[in-house]
């Protein structure tokens, strides 16, 4: 299941034929906002083949999060925004986990077992996480870095969730949720924004997920040790399914930034 540098010793996980684990949409953009979609593909390194399962797997939510990259796409461009896209599919690793957490390589995920992914050996599982999860955040280090105006700049991390989880039979009825940890500026106001804009959405609080250091990788490596502005944008995967849904919730969630940023500005003066 891996390739082997027979002289080092050592595991190697992408050829030249796969592509790097971050591609980075408008990096010239100049607007205060950076984006990132730790979800966006799902693609399998050519080393684990199809992580012993069939083609209808990679088209679900434990694959990848659906219409999210095509959400992030459009902010980028509403915004002028870079966006930093991961290409490789969650059930290979999972780019908003820590080293620690235990589904960072899921031997199952939402009862479906992976059995590419079942026996690692501690080493495996490092190289999986040095060959993409590092990388792709290096990228986003990189961006933060690179920005001009680095204390104005705001994070926005864009995911989608399933209505409902098989193994669980968890109904979902939130279309969209707002998450945060120890800084719950942005996704508060953000809250506010779309629920007096959109008053037909349900629009929920650290749901359907907690965000946490073991759970999140964004918020507590780049956005909380910055000061900055930020929250963890998560929405219905049924809702987002098409290009046009896809640009219709862009325009929601810009509009509400700008509404949000208000008001935490006039709440500052």
């Amino acid at each position: 299941m891996h390739e082997v540098d027979a002289q080092a010793g050592t595991i190697v996980l992408l050829s030249p034929a796969d592509p790097p684990p971050c591609e980075i949409v408008n990096p010239n953009g100049q607007g205060r906002v950076v984006l990132i979609c730790e979800h966006g593909g799902r693609r399998v390194p050519q080393a684990l083949g199809d992580l012993g399962l069939p083609p209808e797997v990679f088209e679900r939510h434990i694959a990848w999060d659906i219409g999210a990259a095509g959400v992030a796409r459009a902010m980028a461009g509403m915004l002028d925004a870079p966006l930093l896209l991961q290409r490789y599919s969650r059930l290979v690793i999972d780019c908003n986990r820590s080293l620690q957490s235990p589904d960072l390589v899921p031997e199952v995920s939402d009862g479906t077992l992976v059995p590419g992914n079942c026996g690692l050996t501690p080493a495996q599982r490092q190289a999986r996480h040095d060959a993409i999860l590092v990388p792709y955040h290096d990228a986003v280090t990189e961006v933060l870095d690179s920005r001009t105006d680095p204390q104005r700049t705001i994070i926005l991390m864009i995911h989608s969730f399933t209505p409902r989880l098989q193994s669980q039979g968890v109904e979902r009825p939130m279309h969209l949720g707002f998450l945060f940890n120890r800084d719950p500026r942005l996704g508060r106001a953000m809250v506010t924004a779309v629920r007096a804009g959109n008053p037909d959405l349900i629009v929920a609080e650290n749901a359907p997920y907690h965000c946490s250091d073991l759970t999140d990788y964004a918020v507590p490596v780049h956005a909380e040790p910055r000061g900055l502005l930020h929250a963890l944008v998560e929405i219905r995967n049924d809702l987002i399914a098409t290009p046009d849904a896809q640009a219709a919730w862009a325009a929601i969630l810009t509009r509400a930034l700008e509404q949000a940023l208000n008001t935490l500005e006039e709440a500052e003066q």
